[in-house]
């Protein structure tokens, strides 16, 4: 397979945003309570970073009975449970742990990404998916050091070397994972393969994970094929 070019794989950016003034970490605090809202309103991406790493900082400052703040830093996935242990030679804020296929009343086909070979594998054995089948793609993963802000999942599909599409999803911004929460799992919108003589084949397909600091967490090739039933 030709690999799709770099150009192919950039994520969209979104204009108009300005960042505000930094708040203090008190300013913060008396934002909590009433910030249920803020699930509704657009932030820009440095507000959200900036929101979280004030909200942590604060987890041993706040009154942990206080219910609708509790509430409120669950959303931003943020919780008072002990950080995970890290090993400090792992320089990775992100670590994509495996990726599956989830359909409908069959078992989802998983690939666990701390085999050996598993990315490799990706591309010599395609998925199998019946024409007209409802499919979506699921990824587990952990966070580590730092906050992520704007992780995205980006993904172009080839046929014969010509592009039949192109995707991008926005998976959010995450706290580093907790022993309370030890893996993050996100699962991608719901998507429905073609279906008609003409639709089915083989395609090939290169996917990246990246960030709003354009940092690419993880990009891979793999295959598959669309066939009239299921193999």
């Amino acid at each position: 397979m030709a690999s799709a070019g770099d150009e192919d794989l950039v994520a969209s950016k979104t204009d108009g945003f300005k960042v505000g003034e930094k708040k203090t970490v008190e300013e913060y605090a008396k934002l909590a309570p009433s910030s249920m809202p803020l699930r509704k309103k657009r932030l820009s991406n440095l507000q959200e970073r900036e929101l979280l790493h004030s909200v942590i900082s604060l987890t041993t400052q706040i009154d942990q009975n206080d219910e609708s703040l509790n509430r409120w830093k669950a959303s931003l996935g943020i919780s008072n449970s002990p950080p995970l242990p890290v090993d400090p030679k792992d320089s990775r804020r992100c670590v994509i742990h495996s990726l599956a296929l989830e359909v409908p009343g069959r078992s989802d086909i998983t690939i666990d990404l701390s085999v050996p070979g598993a990315l490799e594998s990706l591309k010599s054995k395609p998925f199998f998916i019946k024409e007209g089948a409802k499919f979506r793609m699921k990824a587990s993963f952990k966070v580590q050091h730092d906050v992520l802000s704007g992780l995205k999942y980006l993904q172009v599909v080839k046929r014969k070397g010509i592009r039949v599409s192109k995707d991008e999803e926005m998976l959010g911004s995450y706290a580093p994972n907790t022993q309370e929460k030890p893996i993050y799992e996100k699962k991608f919108a719901e998507d429905e393969a073609p279906s008609g003589m003409m639709a089915r084949g083989h395609y090939e397909a290169v996917s990246k994970f990246v960030d709003d600091d354009d940092h690419t967490h993880l990009k891979f090739e793999w295959s598959f094929d669309i066939a009239k039933d299921w193999k």
